[in-house]
């Protein structure tokens, strides 16, 4: 890759793995976050930059009812988290898309807020959809407080005692969003108006800062109802119980067409990460600060797999894998890994390739990028892309030079027979109600002629059937003269000549096809952790948890 700001690593490319390997289901639904995943990148900019933080506002009373202000103040701009706390009833409270009132409603305003846009905001953002915001506003939100532990949390520390850590640790946060809405959505500012700007510049960043001003709020909230329903006798939450806390949030198909519908992003989440693995494997010696670095992770990870928790068959299963494959890891680096080898990453990496399972692969894979920032962080500015570049068909482009990209980077798809009712058993939609993708049952639900074209490997086999028509030498252009509807899918081939990791190499409307294994995909590269399946279409994290908060950002020595 040569958009990175560091020197290139040559060697590099001897050790990156195949897309064919890396770009299936059973692979992405077991990805681990890294430190190039998006929430990291954001914490070691404000702490590189040294962006100060404060809270000019917090006027909240007692039942956690009012308002509240955060600020992120970089070294160019301000951005202002402006809150909103609310007293909901127990039987309004849900955490669907659909819902009309939440615990608490958030913005993240460009700039600092004056009185007219707060009143202008505490007007609409409540409202959340049914309200509006301006080109001023960069996400809209809302979370919903923890009814296992909110309020036990808050009567703890209202009579002068902390939570138990044990509590703490099975929720791992007050509160979790409900949505995080950015981009453009209900007239917020779009992510071409801010792709100038360095710190929004790497994806979702405006979301990330969200998240994390919404967790400093969320602790500040139940120590300030603490202290005012206990008085003098009350006390705030304890560091190391404030660390452990994250920001929990439900996710379900609405996220998963995301990385179908943005190939050129996903293939660049993707190659960074494997150029990064790829980098770290070519290095010919380590150090012993890395070494140390990289068995903290491990020591980490160890302690994550152990408090980590899911209600669900499949990922229980994961779980037990992973706890199994972390211990192995650690066992080999205590009594067999020897770090001055050559080549020692590539030595564990090949190790780990033999003797661990996927779940535990994909977990080295984050253990040994850790202790690599100055090899790899610069990768971070390859995130991003202007997708409308890529967009225009190569219409000069021979059919047999398109059939020969189709045979080599559809061959997943090829093979299927989609004919089967299993192999065609859903179909993806728009709710009418809901207004968000949905996945259907072919065979027992209606629908499916309203069906979305996120069946790409069936796109791919069509368009390779209808190429046999054609002789080789013939334009592409000819071929979409007659056949307009496969313009699309000849783009997407089109796209992986250059970039191999754009296309997941799985049938999607297949019967078996679990979509969770999508959404983890993403929310790791989010930085999510914790995944928390309850059911095969949506799932539980938390973000952030473990990280520092704005008081002591500064403070942290590994980001």
């Amino acid at each position: 890759m040569t958009c990175a700001p560091l020197s290139p690593v040559p060697q590099a490319a001897q050790f990156r793995r195949d897309p064919a390997q890396v770009m299936r289901l059973a692979r992405l639904g077991l990805a681990h976050p890294t430190r190039l995943s998006f929430l990291r990148i954001l914490l070691r900019r404000m702490q590189r930059e040294t962006w100060q933080f404060d809270r000019p506002v917090f006027d909240i009373d007692a039942n956690g009812v009012g308002r509240a202000m955060y600020r992120a103040i970089g070294p160019e701009r301000t951005y202002s988290l402006v809150a909103f706390a609310h007293d909901l009833p127990a039987d309004m409270r849900s955490d669907r898309v659909i819902a009309t009132a939440w615990d608490a409603t958030f913005a993240l305003f460009d700039g600092v807020p004056d009185a007219e846009d707060l009143d202008r905001l505490a007007a609409n953002v409540p409202l959340q959809e049914a309200g509006r915001v301006t080109q001023k506003e960069l996400t809209l939100s809302r979370a919903n407080r923890s009814v296992r532990l909110f309020e036990t949390v808050v009567q703890c520390l209202s009579e002068g005692r902390q939570p138990s850590a044990d509590d703490l640790a099975a929720t791992g946060y007050l509160m979790r969003t409900t949505a995080v809405y950015g981009s453009g959505k209900f007239g917020a500012a779009t992510h071409n108006s801010l792709t100038d700007r360095p710190e929004t510049a790497a994806p979702f960043q405006a979301e990330m800062l969200t998240v994390w001003l919404i967790r400093t709020f969320t602790v500040d909230l139940v120590n300030h109802m603490a202290q005012l329903r206990g008085g003098a006798a009350a006390v705030p939450l304890a560091g190391g119980l404030r660390r452990s806390l994250g920001v929990g949030n439900s996710t379900g198909l609405g996220m998963a067409p995301f990385l179908v519908r943005h190939p050129v992003l996903l293939n660049n989440w993707m190659m960074v990460r494997e150029e990064a693995l790829a980098r770290v494997r070519a290095q010919k010696a380590t150090q012993a600060d890395k070494v140390e670095r990289f068995i903290q992770a491990l020591t980490a990870a160890q302690q994550n797999a152990a408090l980590w928790t899911s209600v669900h068959p499949l990922q229980q299963a994961r779980l037990g894998a992973l706890r199994a494959g972390l211990a192995q890891i650690a066992t080999h680096v205590a009594s067999d890994w020897d770090s001055g080898t050559d080549q020692p990453w590539d030595a564990l990496w090949q190790w780990g390739q033999k003797v661990l399972g996927i779940e535990a692969q994909e977990a080295l894979l984050a253990l040994l990028l850790e202790p690599h920032g100055d090899l790899i962080d610069g990768l971070a500015d390859c995130l991003s892309e202007d997708e409308t570049a890529a967009f225009a068909i190569d219409g000069t482009q021979r059919v047999d030079e398109l059939k020969a990209l189709l045979a080599k980077n559809y061959n997943w798809a090829l093979a299927v027979d989609y004919a089967d009712r299993k192999a065609a058993g859903r179909f993806w939609y728009v709710s009418e109600d809901k207004l968000e993708p949905r996945l259907g049952e072919r065979f027992e639900e209606p629908g499916s002629e309203r069906e979305l074209p996120l069946d790409i490997g069936r796109q791919a086999a069509a368009l390779f059937d209808t190429l046999g028509d054609f002789a080789g030498d013939a334009p592409v252009a000819r071929l979409l003269l007659a056949h307009p509807h496969h313009r699309a899918m000849v783009r997407r081939v089109q796209l992986t000549a250059t970039r191999p990791f754009a296309e997941i190499r799985d049938n999607l409307i297949d019967g078996d096809m679990l979509p969770i294994d999508m959404l983890r995909c993403k929310l790791a590269c989010f930085g999510a952790s914790r995944f928390d399946p309850r059911s095969d279409r949506w799932v539980r994290i938390s973000l952030f948890q473990n990280a520092p908060y704005p008081d002591d950002l500064h403070a942290e020595p590994h980001l």
